[in-house]
């Protein structure tokens, strides 16, 4: 074990040490199921299988659609789970199993049907739809029991927006987001460069960005564009390169407008200092919707809801300097750094990354006992 790791495993040792034993059993095969996704695990073997149906409701007359997963065993606390930005949205099989280990864990888990995010398409109106899914569920149990909120990725952005929506104080009691951000700069940032840096005046650091988030923020503001022209060229471009990284698009390029020129000019530079000026190119509308979803520029002081930040220092998509700073930015949050956990795939490698999840899980599970 090396050296600079004994401070937190002794740390981790001593939290777990005083939690309740029982709870942290419950926290320690909620962990092995996620890590065994569809495959048997204890906590399979030992509750009922939850079901799944899908939902139709309505707040203020807005039609909503939903898939309700209930425990086998009685629900003691509600969960919205928000899907991410796939063509599969809530029927993604990672997003399955991950509702299934909820619902195993007596949360009755919501996840609200988002057409945006599986036309991969990140927008700040969703946080309406997302909110219509916390009142439903809060509502549907009288506001008896706990309401948790967990998204990942660049659904943590709009997931934390709808906490701003006028009906929705009081109405979540504790979020989870995994591999979320803050900075909606700095996200794009590293997602164009692979840049990004602890505070404003360091170094640049540098890692090898998953190219998905790149092409995802392109397909995202594609039809934010006048010409439509350049919004044909520009999804047809992150079509290309979702399917093949490796593909040309020079072809598409060249064809581009001047509105189509500046977003692209974005997305293949690969200076972070270039980054301000490329922005300030770019369409207002474009710059219109990423406003709404930089946590930045959010009053998250004004929060009452209790946050469970997990991010891994090695993630591709979004690094883990926008949770710290997220977590800084909250007045009651608890934040979770591994080591190593996969962006897409999270689950745990090594036995201190696995304590590190062992206790925001059991953090969880308080939360869902309060």
């Amino acid at each position: 074990m090396r050296p600079r790791r004994l401070p937190v495993y002794f740390f981790l040792v001593l939290f777990l040490a005083n939690c309740s034993p029982g709870r942290l059993m419950e926290a320690a095969r909620v962990l092995a199921d996620i890590d065994a996704g569809p495959l048997s695990s204890a906590l399979k073997e030992q509750t009922p299988a939850p079901t799944r149906r899908p939902v139709f409701f309505e707040i203020d007359g807005r039609p909503r659609e939903a898939d309700l997963y209930r425990p086998g065993d009685e629900p003691v606390a509600g969960m919205v789970l928000v899907p991410g930005v796939t063509p599969a949205g809530r029927d993604d099989a990672r997003l399955v199993a991950f509702a299934e280990t909820l619902a195993r864990a007596r949360f009755e888990v919501l996840v609200p049907d988002l057409p945006r995010l599986r036309d991969l398409t990140v927008s700040a109106a969703d946080a309406r739809v997302i909110a219509d899914a916390c009142v439903y569920l809060d509502q549907k149990d009288g506001g008896r029991r706990p309401v948790g909120l967990t998204a990942i990725s660049f659904a943590v952005g709009p997931a934390v927006a709808a906490l701003f929506e006028p009906d929705m104080a009081d109405r979540v009691d504790f979020v989870i987001a995994i591999g979320g951000y803050h900075d909606i700069e700095a996200l794009i940032t590293f997602v164009t460069t692979g840049g990004f840096r602890h505070g404003p005046d360091d170094p640049w650091q540098f890692r090898a960005p998953n190219t998905y988030g790149k092409w995802v923020f392109l397909r995202s503001n594609a039809n934010r564009l006048d010409d439509p022209l350049d919004r044909t060229l520009l999804r047809r471009m992150a079509a290309r390169k979702l399917e093949h990284p490796e593909s040309n698009v020079s072809d598409l390029a060249a064809s581009l407008g001047a509105q189509g020129r500046s977003v692209h000019a974005l997305m293949v530079n690969d200076d972070p200092d270039r980054v301000p000026d490329l922005l300030a190119k770019i369409p207002a509308r474009v710059i219109e919707d990423m406003t709404g979803l930089d946590l930045k520029k959010r009053d998250l002081g004004s929060l009452a809801t209790h946050f469970i930040l997990i991010h891994g220092r090695d993630d591709p998509v979004i690094p883990e300097t926008e949770s710290i700073r997220l977590a800084a930015a909250l007045p009651d949050a608890a934040l979770y750094l591994v080591d190593s956990l996969d962006h897409v795939n999270p689950r745990p490698a090594g036995l201190i990354d696995r304590l590190i999840l062992l206790a925001a899980i059991n953090r969880v599970l308080e939360r869902r006992d309060d």
